[in-house]
């Protein structure tokens, strides 16, 4: 499939005529990282140099009351009992706070590409500590803890500006890549 779709991923998913189960070998999804922060595309010059042309990309920024109703009809529509149940028990622990926001958002995306996953597929989910636990439990519910084939650390050339100056805290200089497969029938292929 050579093809570029535009707009909420959610969306398309759920559309099964673009979709049909297990019709996807691998997925690697990564997702906002729930950072609390907004995104321009910025464009060169032919120089080289940075223009002033750019536009908003997205923000990253979650917010219960944008979530509720997504959290809501979750609950209310997800065939997984065991991951409504964790949904419900994040909800209880977290309320209405932007990572339960954060949560509501990737929920019902990560159910819909488990559906779409053939069963000899993999799914890599791209994350920051921030999450990565949250997503690793969600991920368990959904794909079988028996499933999780590892969790791979991506280290990053510099810290960007998490540590500086004033802040008490060491620079995040890593991500995390959670693999799952659908399956114990999953496909390797290591070249």
């Amino acid at each position: 499939m050579n093809k570029l779709l535009f707009g909420d991923n959610l969306d398309w998913l759920r559309n099964r005529d673009e979709f049909p189960n297990e019709s996807v070998d691998l997925i690697y999804l990564d997702p906002p990282f729930n950072s609390n922060a907004d995104y321009n595309v910025l464009f060169r010059e032919t120089s080289g140099e940075v223009s002033q042309a750019q536009f908003h990309a997205f923000t990253d920024t979650w917010s219960w009351a944008d979530a509720a109703e997504t959290y809501h009809q979750f609950i209310d529509t997800c065939p997984n009992v065991a991951v409504v149940e964790m949904m419900e028990a994040f909800h209880s622990f977290l309320k209405n706070s932007p990572m339960m926001a954060y949560l509501a958002m990737m929920a019902p995306r990560l159910v819909e590409l488990h559906r779409v996953l053939k069963e000899t597929g993999s799914l890599y989910l791209h994350c920051d500590p921030t999450a990565s636990h949250y997503l690793k439990l969600m991920c368990d519910g959904i794909f079988g803890a028996k499933n999780f084939r590892s969790e791979i650390s991506w280290k990053r050339q510099s810290a960007h500006s998490d540590a500086k100056q004033g802040r008490k805290q060491y620079g995040n200089i890593r991500d995390v890549l959670l693999f799952y497969s659908k399956s114990s029938s999953w496909t390797w292929i290591w070249q």
